[in-house]
């Protein structure tokens, strides 16, 4: 279990996060979304104990990452946006590398890295962008670390790669492990990051799954305006809309639409969702 608890940092005089409080449970994928600037890789780097809170806390296990206890750093991974093309081949690298994650499973490693179709023999170094972002993807699971961190995982990757990081995300990540995903690209993840956490500047806006923003929230895919409507957008064929559940009926959730509805209407949503 993490928890955060009042969490605040700043650069300089610009405060980024202030008095973010929320929990991050086990056996669940989360999709950390925001608009640029809001600090969700701030915040993803002071979940492993990259930069340390200038206010309120963060517990992990009953361990705060800033103090990077070798016990907890074997426990997580972070993925940052940009990786290195180091001069090794990629199984070279993960049999140097692996010995730090107690865990460490190198015929997974090979395995993924024949799903994503990319060489062990091969330098990292003279990869691809796509490439290199897959090697790292793959090291990543086969560390089976409980903790995972990651910062537009999704970036540099094809279409045919996006839907393979996806199936070794549910195939390959270990049941019981938390992990935090950081994307602008909503759609890559749709159908696998549940609960839902939105940042506004220096805000939570939502912490929610899937569930809970269908029980609260309508979806509607039809052609007849609704008069309660937060949020319309054309589609072929139609419009999105969403709407306050009244009903208790079930929709399909939309996330793109439902971040849009969150932005519009930031009192009022995070009212609705807060517990």
């Amino acid at each position: 279990m993490i928890k955060v608890t009042d969490l605040g940092f700043s650069y300089g005089k610009n405060p980024v996060l202030k008095n973010i409080t929320m929990n991050i449970s086990e056996r669940s994928i989360y999709g950390l979304l925001g608009e640029n600037g809001v600090g969700k890789t701030t915040l993803l780097t002071l979940l492993c104990g990259l930069k340390k809170p200038q206010y309120g806390s963060i517990d992990v296990d009953g361990e705060k990452p800033y103090d990077r206890s070798p016990e907890l750093l074997a426990r997580q991974y972070y993925l940052p946006d940009e990786v290195a093309p180091v001069n090794a081949t990629a199984e070279a690298f993960a049999r140097e590398n692996g010995v730090f994650w107690p865990k460490f499973d190198i015929v997974k490693f090979l395995h993924l890295l024949s799903e994503f179709e990319v060489s062990p023999d091969q330098k990292m170094n003279a990869m691809s962008a796509g490439q290199l972002k897959k090697t790292y993807i793959s090291f990543a699971l086969a560390c089976n670390a409980d903790h995972y961190y990651m910062d537009e995982p999704t970036n540099g990757l094809d279409i045919p790669s996006k839907a393979q990081f996806r199936k070794a995300i549910t195939l390959y990540a270990p049941e019981d492990s938390s992990i935090v995903i950081s994307t602008h690209q909503v759609r890559d993840l749709e159908n696998i990051i549940d609960p839902i956490i939105i940042l506004d500047r220096q805000d939570v806006l939502v912490n929610a799954t899937i569930e809970e923003i269908s029980s609260k929230l309508y979806f509607d895919y039809s052609s007849t305006l609704h008069p309660d409507a937060l949020y319309i957008e054309q589609i072929p064929g139609g419009n999105i809309q969403v709407y306050p559940n009244t009903t208790g009926e079930e929709s399909k959730v939309h996330l793109e639409a439902f971040f849009n509805t969150v932005h519009k209407h930031k009192d009022l949503i995070k009212k609705m969702f807060t517990r």
